[in-house]
């Protein structure tokens, strides 16, 4: 049972998330709060373990709620505002829903939520020495098995609080590890950390501004920290002929 908390000022953008939970057995409505003030003394008293979490309100701002708060439960935005998504990478959230939310995305978030509880042990990562770039691969625990990843094949890895996507051509595993152990572990030369959420498989890179890198069809944000680092190694990383 999934104990959760809804953060909006919207009456009716209330109703229907309540309807939402409502539907599913495991999820725990606690209290519809209308604004974050109201949200912040209930988080004092009371244990959360997902909140869907509006952005603009009056007062204090869902993202000023969340930077306010030390020990974060599991957050779902839910907002009308697409120039949010960057930001929201810095605030460690579980997903991001446009409204009018549908029920159908709904569910797709709650199904990542449940992904991530399955991962409840430490990934250990194992790269093997004195091999080759192309040859080296990592063993990540998935569930119960290890998976098998060779570091050519890695596009990204981003960060879920105590959990680690990472992400190939392919596939993605979600491991439960934290970024900063992969970043001391894998190659300096072919893997580059830009943001607090977000590692980079340098050579996966199509091209970057001073604000983002796109790998795929993917523009990942590059944080505030990050970006005289990021810049310098990317432009030193280019060979003109």
């Amino acid at each position: 049972m999934m104990r959760c908390l809804i953060i909006d000022d919207e009456p009716l953008a209330r109703e229907l998330l309540e309807s939402y939970l409502g539907r599913i057995a495991e999820l725990k409505l606690i209290k519809s709060c209308g604004n974050a003030l109201e949200a912040f003394s209930l988080l004092q008293e009371k244990s959360i373990d997902l909140i869907f979490l509006d952005i603009e309100m009056p007062q204090v701002t869902g993202i000023e709620l969340l930077r306010s708060l030390k020990d974060k439960p599991r957050v779902i935005l839910t907002t009308a505002y697409r120039e949010y998504a960057f930001e929201a990478y810095d605030l460690d959230v579980v997903d991001y829903l446009l409204k009018p939310v549908t029920f159908e995305r709904f569910l797709r978030g709650i199904g990542k939520i449940k992904l991530l509880k399955q991962y409840d042990i430490p990934g250990e990562v194992t790269i093997p020495v004195n091999s080759s770039f192309d040859d080296a691969y990592l063993y990540l625990k998935e569930n119960r098995e290890m998976v098998k990843v060779f570091l050519k094949d890695i596009l990204y890895i981003e960060s879920l609080r105590d959990y680690v996507r990472v992400k190939t051509q392919t596939r993605e595993v979600i491991t439960y590890q934290k970024i900063s152990y992969l970043e001391q572990k894998l190659p300096q030369n072919k893997f580059l950390r830009i943001h607090r959420s977000f590692m980079i498989a340098i050579d996966r890179v199509i091209s970057f501004t001073p604000s983002s890198v796109r790998i795929n069809s993917m523009d990942i944000p590059i944080g505030r920290n990050y970006k005289y680092p990021t810049m310098k190694q990317l432009t030193q990383h280019s060979v003109l002929p």
